[in-house]
């Protein structure tokens, strides 16, 4: 205790009572408009949550313009660390908010409404929101870039689960949940259950890998992440405790789980053993609950005890899931709340407001004991009937007392520290025992060595010392009463800023007027009445009670001498300090100071004009640990020891500025002054012998207060109600007479209006004759001038015309001169443009003329070139069949050198090649001859294309004859080619018949010779040569084939001819020996007579060496 107190007595701000009426409210509530800005700080200056109800800043989204309106929020959502928070708005607007860093900044314009919202990913700078049209969407907060675009419900998302890695997430719709794999942010599984079931809720577990999901049939099914298999299902909930289930919530270490909907009853279920252990009821003005989450604790182990409960009010009650008590609440039915998120570490609540702003609540400053005292920590267990059904078992009911902040440990198990009561206790200790295991002894010498409370339980102190019943019932039916009619214009008289203060006054000063009639016509009873209004504005019933004690216990005798203040109780102030400071007092009646300046103002605003809050919680600390006598002690005590400047005023206006002012004094003097006179008074004058000792309220019903003279009350409140009827009359009467004097004055204002209106139009007519008569001389005369001036316009009308006559026989004159002069020059022009046309088409006709002679000309050129062309194929062909010819007399050479080999083989063979060497070369050079002269007739023709389309294009219009006789010679032509193809083809029908033939002459032999050569195998010089023979027969047979237009004859092709029958060589030698001779002789003339005819027509081309590729 000793090391909490320092830190007890830092306790800020100051508790101003009657002196500072005019400001009574609280400090404003810091509010942030974000405006068009894309960033900014948060707040202007350093927020303290705990003088605003915990809220540390408002924002808000206001456009300006020509139609100002301020942007809802709709979603809000903490980070991984609870140090940032995002935000979305109806317009698709993100912001990301650095608590620690007091900055905003607008990430993300998605021109839509989000529905959900997901910051805790496993990249720290990418969050998740889900959209109006469907899609979730991935940003970066730094880079302000879309990561990816997910599409895949038929719904609107309804919330996005994150798994503990960060690595996946689940989407929950109505119709399906989906889960998807956040680094490649592809779907994995999807979940689809029938229309008539829906879904209400699909999420990962914390720190495990388990899905729980929630249907509208009250069914819960857990699922293994891995395999996506049914883990378990939890039961149906018994009889009597149905609920269907609307919003859910986990604790961290995901053992219970909470489920809520449309009723004021809560379903706590334990996971590990899959039973319903607990059924909270809530309040009854709860009648649906909206939202569910759990509030982290930092030393809890994940056993959550503390569960946010948003209900249909829209305010969010936190209650201690173990022992069923109402520690705060946020929002009221003024400032509702739409949405929650609490940061994962427990410090911040963000809250969506019904008006759509954003309050963001400080946790440490909502759990403070000094706004919240709390509630005597007992229970009462009462003994349940055999027949009572197990949900009545489970069913636990949340009381309205404010309980302090639990201590939890792992187990779950609430510890409360209690000074333990010694076993033997003896009657005087039995008598100082107080609720909630206090002892007033040990708390006196608690406050006499620190001389305060500590600041934390204090207000758990003072209700045990005061010993409040907390009457429920008896509080409210007196607040159902409604506001008294003497406190119905407070405001008037006490202008207090703070609308919510100023109600709590006016209902607490309303109930002690519904209590006792006294207290209605009490004029200082604002004034005891408003420090404990503001300590204690959060609960109202302990301000009532607290009030309540102190009136009957600390103001005795005040209301015996009603209406006058209690001189009984100043007459013993006076004696008292008449005994301990004469000079004082003497003082004090030297200047006509009574006790009714320099301690009543004390006493009826209970010092708290004269001390600080501070130095107030420290004096009533002292006060409640005494007997009621002390109180006035600290009086006599405060004047006592602010002798020094009293002593120094001499006017009577400074001693009531010094009783009504704070002064620089040492309330811890003043305190041990006051206990030193409650030791050092004599008895006789004594107040302790003269008022009660401390009797609490008694519980159930408040006690009857008339310690006053009740006929002087009941004449006053007599009169009041008299006084007030009259003035209700009177006021009446007033009205009634103002309207009848304003209905009279109406009436006297009319008839004056009408008879000045009737003077104003008698005198309006009067001038109107006048000027009617001004204005009918005025038109005579007008009239005469008038006739005065048509003369002379007349006149210079006939003279305007007759000069316009004359000018207008001069122009027509001047134009009739003009126009034969422009018909002279027409005419003029025009026989020489006509001279112009006819050279012009003379020289059309003459270059027409000619351009039809050229085309003549160009006409029979192309003629010739086609029948050159013609001819050149002709040649082609001959030179193909004189190659074929030279080919078969080569063959035929062949076939006469094998009989001749014996006898002339150098002959033959120096023969052979001299003609192998010739026939080549001529081959050569007649195939590049060929083959340059293809390419120039291929070029040739190219050009002859070119300038023939050329001319085509440009002379296409005047063709139209000349295409008309070329059709007619194309005609004549075509008959002839057609006469001459018939002939060609009978031309080489019959070469082709004279090629078979000699085919098979050229094979007959052929295979002739290979018998006789088969027979001579034996010489070996023989039998080589004849190898290399077939060897080149077999690849002349392939040249043959490779030669174009050769009609497809094959002269070298020996696979008959080796299977043929052999002849015998002695009967055919004699005649292939005369046959040979005459095959040679025949074609060495041949021979002899091509090649002078190839070197007189084509003499030999040099050409560069050229590489034949196949």
């Amino acid at each position: 205790m000793r090391a909490a107190s320092p830190a007890a007595a830092a306790v800020g701000g100051a508790l101003r009572g009657g002196g500072e009426r005019g400001s009574g409210g609280g400090p404003r509530m810091e509010s942030s408009d974000l405006g068009g800005r894309q960033q900014g700080p948060i707040w202007h200056r350093k927020p303290s949550p705990a003088a605003r109800r915990g809220v540390i800043v408002n924002i808000i989204h206001s456009v300006k313009g020509y139609h100002s309106k301020t942007i809802r929020f709709l979603n809000v959502a903490f980070d991984s660390s609870g140090d940032s928070l995002l935000a979305g708005d109806h317009q698709g607007n993100i912001y990301v908010f650095d608590l620690n860093g007091n900055r905003f900044n607008l990430v993300q314009r998605t021109m839509q409404a989000c529905t959900a919202l997901a910051f805790n990913l496993r990249r720290k700078t990418e969050f998740l929101v889900a959209l109006a049209d469907y899609s979730i969407k991935c940003f970066d907060i730094e880079t302000k870039e879309l990561v990816s675009w997910m599409r895949g419900h038929d719904s609107s998302v309804s919330s996005i689960s994150v798994h503990g890695s960060g690595r996946y997430a689940i989407t929950t719709s109505t119709d399906t949940a989906q889960l998807w794999d956040l680094d490649t942010f592809q779907r994995k599984r999807k979940l689809n259950v029938r229309q008539s079931v829906g879904i209400q809720k699909v999420f990962f577990l914390p720190l495990s890998n388990t899905i729980l999901s929630c249907f509208k049939d009250n069914s819960v099914f857990a699922w293994e992440f891995d395999t996506l298999r049914c883990k378990y299902q939890l039961p149906t909930p018994v009889e009597g405790s149905v609920l269907l289930y609307k919003v859910f919530a986990v604790t961290r270490d995901g053992r219970i789980f909470v489920a809520g909907g449309k009723s004021n009853h809560l379903h706590l279920w334990c996971l590990e053993s899959k039973q319903l252990i607990r059924i909270i009821q809530m309040p009854a003005k709860v009648r649906a609950v909206r939202h569910l989450e759990f509030l982290t604790d930092s030393f809890d182990g994940g056993s959550n005890q503390v569960l946010g409960v948003l209900s249909q009010d829209n305010i969010m009650r936190f209650i201690n899931i173990e022992t069923c008590k109402l520690l705060f609440d946020i929002g009221s039915h003024e400032e509702g709340i739409s949405t929650a998120a609490i940061s994962p570490n427990g410090r911040y609540i963000a809250s969506v407001m019904a008006n759509g702003s954003l309050n963001l609540y400080s946790v440490q400053a909502l759990t403070q004991e000094g706004n919240k005292p709390p509630p005597p920590m007992f229970k009462a267990v009462e003994d349940s009937s055999k027949c009572t059904s197990e949900a009545n078992k489970l069913m636990m009911r949340v009381t309205s007392g404010r309980s302090e902040w639990p201590w939890k440990s792992k187990g779950s198990k609430i510890q409360t520290r209690l000074l333990k009561l010694q076993v033997n206790t003896s009657l005087e200790n039995k008598e100082n025992e107080l609720p909630g295991g206090l002892n007033k002894k040990r708390l006196r010498a608690l406050l006499k060595g620190f001389g305060e409370y500590p600041a934390k339980y204090r207000m758990f102190v003072w209700r045990s010392l005061l010993q409040l019943p907390e009457n429920h019932l008896a509080f409210s039916s007196l607040i159902d009463k409604g506001t008294h009619s003497a406190f119905v214009n407070i405001q008037n008289e006490y202008p207090i800023k703070s609308m919510k203060l100023l109600r709590v006054l006016q209902r607490t000063l309303s109930a002690l007027a519904h209590w006792s009639a006294i207290f209605a016509e009490t004029p200082y009873i604002p004034l005891l009445a408003f420090p404990f209004v503001k300590l204690f504005q959060n609960n109202q019933l302990i301000c009532f009670e607290v009030v309540a004690t102190v009136v009957v216990n600390f103001c005795q005798h005040w209301f015996e001498y009603f209406p006058n203040p209690p001189v009984n109780v100043l007459s013993m102030l006076e004696n008292v300090l008449a005994h301990h400071d004469k000079e004082l007092l003497q003082h004090l009646i030297t200047y006509s100071v009574t006790s009714q300046v320099y301690a009543w103002p004390l006493l009826e605003t209970l010092f708290s004009e004269v001390l600080t809050r501070e130095e107030w919680l420290k004096v009533f600390d002292n006060i409640f640990s005494n007997h009621p006598s002390y109180f006035l002690m600290i009086v006599v005590a405060y004047i006592i020891c602010s002798r020094a400047p009293l002593l120094h005023c001499n006017q009577t206006a400074d001693f009531e500025y010094f009783f009504h002012h704070r002064n620089n004094l040492d309330i811890n003097v003043v305190i041990k002054e006051a206990y030193h006179l409650m030791e050092a008074t004599p008895p006789d004058i004594h107040p302790q012998h003269m008022l009660d000792d401390f009797i609490p309220l008694t519980k159930g019903q408040y006690p009857v207060f008339n310690k006053y003279p009740k006929f002087i009350v009941d004449y006053q409140t007599q009169e009041w109600e008299r006084i007030r009827q009259d003035e209700i009359e009177y006021l009446r009467e007033r009205q009634l007479a103002h309207e009848l004097e304003a209905k009279a004055q109406e009436w006297k204002a009319e008839d004056e209006a009408w008879y000045r209106k009737q003077k104003l139009l008698k005198e309006a007519e009067e001038q109107k004759r006048k000027m009617l008569l001004e204005e009918e001389e005025k038109l005579v005369e007008q009239r005469q001038r008038l006739a005065a001036v048509k003369r002379e316009l007349k006149v210079k009308e006939l003279q305007f015309l007759d000069a316009s006559r004359r000018r207008f026989l001069k122009y027509q004159q001047d134009q009739r001169q003009m126009e034969l002069k422009r018909l002279d020059d027409e005419i003029a022009r025009k026989v020489s443009m006509r001279e112009q046309e006819t050279a012009a088409t003379v020289q059309d006709v003459e270059a027409r003329r000619m351009e039809l002679e050229s085309q003549r000309q160009l006409f029979e050129q192309h003629l010739i070139k086609d029948q050159e062309a013609v001819t050149q194929e002709m040649k082609e062909e001959v030179d193909a069949r004189q190659r074929k010819v030279d080919l078969e007399d080569r063959l035929v050479q062949r076939l006469m050198e094998i009989d001749r080999e014996e006898k002339q083989k150098a002959q033959i063979v120096a023969e052979e090649n001299l003609a192998k060497a010739e026939q080549k070369c001529i081959d050569t050079d007649w195939r590049l001859q060929v083959l340059h002269k293809l390419r120039r007739d291929d070029q040739d023709r190219e050009k002859r294309y070119e300038e023939i389309a050329k001319l085509l294009h440009d002379n296409r219009v005047k063709e139209a004859e000349l295409l008309k006789a070329m059709r007619e010679a194309e005609e004549k032509k075509w008959e002839e080619v057609t006469q001459k193809k018939a002939q060609l083809e009978e031309e080489q029908k019959a070469a082709a018949a004279a090629d078979e033939h000699r085919k098979w002459f050229l094979e007959d032999k052929m295979n002739d010779a290979l018998e006789l050569a088969e027979k001579l195998q034996s010489e070996d010089g023989y039998f080589e040569r004849l190898r290399d023979l077939k060897a080149r027969r077999t690849e002349r047979g392939i040249e043959l084939q490779q030669v174009p237009r050769s009609g497809n004859i094959c002269l070298n092709d020996f696979s008959a001819s080796e299977s043929s029958s052999h002849m015998s060589l002695d009967r055919r030698r004699e005649e292939l020996a005369c046959q040979e001779r005459e095959l040679m002789a025949e074609v060495r003339r041949l021979r002899q007579k091509l090649t002078s005819r190839a070197r007189t027509r084509h003499p030999p081309t040099r050409f560069p060496a050229t590489k034949w590729t196949p």
